[in-house]
C-alpha cells in the first residue's frame, strides 16, 4: 500500500500539470451541432426557413479542398515580382484591350458616374476572373460554412455566411447558381456577400443586381466600389521606380509619406531613369522582395488594397491597368 501510495501521488501532479492544457485544446463544436446554432441565428436575422433549407439541406461537412486553398493563398506564397509577372501576361492585356473595345458606352457611362478611369475597372475585372472566364465554380455556401466552422477566421466568414443567405433570400441569384471562390468570392468581380450588399450596383435596370452574367451590373460595382475608397480619377496608381545606391531602406513602407519632390531629391528616379513627375502627390516607397523594381505608390494604391489587402495584388491590378490603356 505504501509503494501505491508513491505511484499515486506523481500521478495526480502530472494529472494536474495537463488538465490545463486539455482545457485549452478543447475540440471545437460538432459540426451539426455548429450548423443548428447557425440556423437559429439565420432565422432571427430574418432569414426565410425556405432559404435557409435550400441552402443548407447537403452540407454534411467542411470542405477540406476550401482549408488547404485558405493555407496556401498565392499572395502570401509568390514574390511580388512572380505574382504580377503571372498575371500581367499578354493574353490578359489582350483581353483587356477589347474589353475596352466592346464594351465602349457602357464604360464611359460608368466612368462618369463613378469617377473611375475605365482601363483600371476593366483590369480589376481581368485580374479577378480573366473578364469573366474564371468566376470560381464552388458553391458558396458551402465555402463559406467551412471557413466560418474553420477557427481561423471563423467569425468573419460567418457574417459574411449570414449576408450570402440574405442575398439568396432576396432572390438576387438562384443557389444553383451562386457559385465563386473558394473564399466564397462572387461573380464576375468576385465581391465578397458584404461587398455585394455594400457596393453591387443594378446597372441595366432589370431589378436583381447579377454580378455573375450582367457585364453592366459587374463595370458599375467595381467602379461603385473603388469610388467609395476615394479614388482620384486624375491620378494613376503608381509606378515603378529606380532607387540611388545608397538610399536608406528606412523610409520605404506605406506608413511613409512623401511629396515626389522629396523622393526626387533623395534620388528616387522613375525606372527609366528620367524625373519623377512635378505633381503636388504624396508617396510611399515599396521595395522589392528578391527580384523586380521598387513602386512608389500613390492614394489609388490604396483604394485597390481595399479591395484586396495585398501589395502584390494591388501592384498587379494597377501595372496591368496601365498596360491596357497604353497605345498599342
Amino acid at each position: 500500500m505504501k509503494w501505491f501510495g508513491f505511484l499515486l501521488l506523481p500521478l495526480t501532479v502530472l494529472l494536474c500539470l495537463l488538465l490545463p492544457a486539455a482545457r485549452a485544446e478543447q475540440p471545437r463544436q460538432d459540426f451539426a451541432a455548429w450548423l443548428d446554432d447557425l440556423r437559429a441565428e439565420a432565422r432571427a436575422a430574418g432569414i426565410s426557413p425556405k432559404t435557409l433549407d435550400a441552402a443548407l439541406k447537403d452540407v454534411a461537412a467542411p470542405l477540406p479542398r476550401v482549408i488547404a486553398s485558405d493555407r496556401n493563398q498565392p499572395e502570401k506564397t509568390e514574390t511580388l515580382a512572380d505574382y504580377v509577372a503571372a498575371r500581367v501576361s499578354r493574353s490578359r492585356i489582350d483581353g483587356g484591350r477589347r474589353m475596352l473595345r466592346r464594351y465602349p458606352t457602357w464604360l464611359g457611362r460608368v466612368e462618369r458616374r463613378y469617377g473611375v478611369q475605365r482601363r483600371y475597372i476593366v483590369a480589376l475585372w481581368g485580374i479577378e476572373t480573366r473578364y469573366g472566364k474564371s468566376p470560381g465554380e464552388l458553391p458558396v455556401i458551402p465555402a463559406l460554412v467551412t471557413l466560418a466552422y474553420d477557427q481561423r477566421r471563423g467569425a468573419y466568414f460567418r457574417r459574411e455566411l449570414l449576408e450570402a443567405l440574405r442575398i439568396l433570400d432576396a432572390g438576387h441569384i438562384s443557389l444553383e447558381r451562386m457559385r465563386g471562390s473558394w473564399a466564397g468570392a462572387m461573380g464576375q468581380c468576385q465581391f465578397m456577400p458584404s461587398a455585394f450588399r455594400r457596393f453591387a450596383v443594378d446597372a441595366d435596370g432589370d431589378g436583381r443586381i447579377d454580378i455573375w452574367n450582367s457585364v453592366p451590373d459587374v463595370l458599375a460595382s467595381i467602379a461603385n466600389y473603388l469610388a467609395h475608397t476615394g479614388w482620384q480619377d486624375d491620378q494613376i496608381w503608381g509606378r515603378p521606380v529606380r532607387l540611388p545606391k545608397s538610399f536608406d531602406p528606412t523610409r520605404a513602407g506605406l506608413a511613409t509619406r512623401l511629396p515626389l519632390s522629396r523622393w526626387q531629391a533623395l534620388g528616387v528616379r522613375r525606372h527609366n531613369g528620367r524625373h519623377l513627375p512635378r505633381r503636388h502627390l504624396k508617396a510611399s516607397l515599396l521595395l522589392p522582395d528578391d527580384s523586380g523594381p521598387a513602386y512608389l505608390v500613390y492614394d489609388n494604391f490604396r483604394g485597390l488594397l481595399a479591395w484586396n489587402h495585398a501589395n502584390a495584388f494591388a501592384v498587379a491590378v494597377g501595372t496591368l491597368a496601365e498596360r491596357i490603356g497604353r497605345a498599342k
